[in-house]
């Protein structure tokens, strides 16, 4: 056999276990050299295009597009031309993926042959009623099958014979399906066969159920045909009800001694439908029209994550104020004075809470859930969270605390197209000891935000704005920021994070520390 060649999923970063193909761009049948890009796959993460490992020919895609499969699986077959589709099918067998389906069943094959047309088979339209006799069809394979997709296989064929303790439904089931009940084992009272066992006994020979059909509703309540006569009413109700059919059983009684009343009548007639409401409609309002999405793998696993930090992190929450007027003085000269920077405020309180945490050192940490160790580090990596269609990703600036504001400032920036672009390696969002969130360009004044695991806190930045203060007696206005610090209690406690938010408040409204 000549050589074949496997691509599989592979592994980008130690946290992924599995990804979803979205998009093949290589055809079947054509070559491709190594680093070419064969297809794209959507991580929790990222969604990144995959390089071909080596020189080959891509003989069979294995992942249809919108399969997730895990690390190490399968995703197609590299082969040469003189491969013939047999050994090929017999290489996915011996490694156990054989459960694809063949080119045939898919519809066509890679020569272009068409696939062997399959027998169809004939049925009957559905029978008009429950009880009515449904019509039979031989399939292929001697088992037979009923309009719906019920298929009773061959061994339970035949007719009833004898007295045997079964149900009125189910004999007439069976009879329907001619299915010879003493092949049936009843798990009723002493032994009664009921319906359900007829289609336990069916799935279990290896045939189908047709899955019941929801009877239509009119929605118009049921209407009472008792005597009325000594239902209590107003002559002038009583006249209007014998002229419309309604039975006054079927009426409020809402008149003076409990009595029916012309109203109630009326109210009836509206509810059985024999007149439309006053300005309603002639036709019913539709429903509500919406649309399905279904999760991606980045949701998902922003959804699991999260669920997962907030059912175990015991959060708690320190907020304060920070003036930043001399922060914006401060960054405006820069941008206006050094050449190709642009720094934003976001770029001031990432170094700001690098500096910090090297100030206080047991808030730049990670949580060992496992081993219920902390993990202290010595660099500060800040992660920025960044808001994408599909979610949201966290890119870290790496030993944010020894780089400057323009570094830090053109990292981010490099960081977040990337992140737009489905571009991150897994190194540049993995980790981090602390995150920053910021909702500030949305003029949001402050909010809570959910620890970003296994690290142990995270800083919810709101957006500057000018409030009233008071200075020496004075009220002044003074651009204010508000931050809210989440903190995991495990590892965190309030003094901690206070004194975090301390040093964190020196460095901001003195900017100039940040510059030496």
């Amino acid at each position: 056999m000549s050589e074949i060649k496997l691509i599989e999923v592979p592994k980008w970063g130690l946290s992924m276990e599995e990804g979803t193909v979205t998009e093949w761009l290589v055809e079947e049948g054509a070559s491709f050299s190594k680093g070419d890009l064969i297809c794209e796959i959507e991580t929790s993460k990222i969604a990144n295009q995959l390089e071909a490992p080596f020189n080959g020919v891509l003989r069979r895609i294995v992942a249809k597009p919108g399969e997730t499969l895990p690390v190490g699986a399968v995703l197609a077959v590299s082969a040469e031309a003189a491969v013939s589709d047999a050994e090929i099918e017999e290489f996915l067998a011996a490694i156990g993926a054989d459960q694809v389906p063949t080119p045939a069943e898919a519809g066509g094959s890679p020569g272009g042959h068409p696939a062997p047309a399959q027998p169809t088979l004939e049925s009957s339209p559905p029978s008009p009623a429950a009880h009515e006799s449904v019509p039979v069809t031989e399939t292929t394979n001697g088992s037979r099958q009923r309009p719906g997709s019920t298929i009773v296989p061959e061994a339970l064929q035949g007719r009833t014979n004898g007295d045997v303790f079964a149900t009125p439904h189910a004999r007439r089931l069976a009879d329907d399906l001619s299915i010879d009940l003493a092949r049936v084992a009843g798990t009723g009272r002493e032994g009664r066969i009921s319906v359900a066992d007829i289609h336990d006994t069916i799935r279990a020979a290896g045939g189908t159920v047709a899955p019941p059909v929801s009877p239509v509703r009119s929605g118009v309540p049921g209407r009472s045909f008792e005597d009325d006569s000594t239902v209590p009413a107003t002559p002038v109700a009583r006249r209007l009800a014998a002229s419309l059919g309604i039975n006054l059983h079927d009426c409020r009684a809402t008149g003076s001694r409990g009595r029916v009343c012309e109203s109630d009548v009326r109210e009836a007639e509206r509810r059985f439908r024999l007149q439309p409401e006053v300005g309603a409609a002639p036709e019913p309002a539709a429903e509500a029209e919406f649309e399905t999405i279904p999760f991606t793998t980045m949701r998902k696993a922003i959804g699991q994550r999260l669920q997962q930090s907030k059912r175990n992190a015991p959060h708690f929450r320190l907020t304060t104020d920070l003036q930043i007027d001399d922060l914006l003085a401060l960054r405006k000269e820069i941008n206006a004075t050094v050449p190709a920077v642009k720094l934003s405020v976001n770029d001031f309180i990432v170094k700001a809470c690098a500096a910090a945490l090297q100030k206080v050192p047991d808030v730049n940490i990670q949580f060992d859930e496992a081993t219920q160790s902390v993990l202290r580090y010595a660099r500060a990596d800040i992660s920025v969270a960044v808001a994408l269609p599909s979610g949201l990703i966290t890119p870290i600036v790496r030993n944010a605390d020894g780089k400057t504001l323009a570094e830090i400032s053109g990292e981010v920036q490099s960081l977040v197209t990337k992140a737009k672009t489905g571009k991150l390696t897994a190194d540049e969002f993995q980790g981090g000891t602390f995150t920053v969130s910021n909702l500030g360009m949305f003029d949001v004044r402050k909010f809570d935000a959910i620890i970003n695991p296994p690290q142990g806190a995270i800083l919810a930045v709101g957006a500057g704005q000018e409030r009233p203060v008071v200075v020496d007696g004075q009220v002044v206005a003074r651009t204010m920021l508000t931050v809210t610090l989440s903190c995991d209690h495990r590892v965190i406690d309030g003094a901690l994070g206070a004194a975090f938010l301390r040093e964190l408040r020196r460095f901001v409204e003195s900017p100039a520390l940040m510059l030496v």
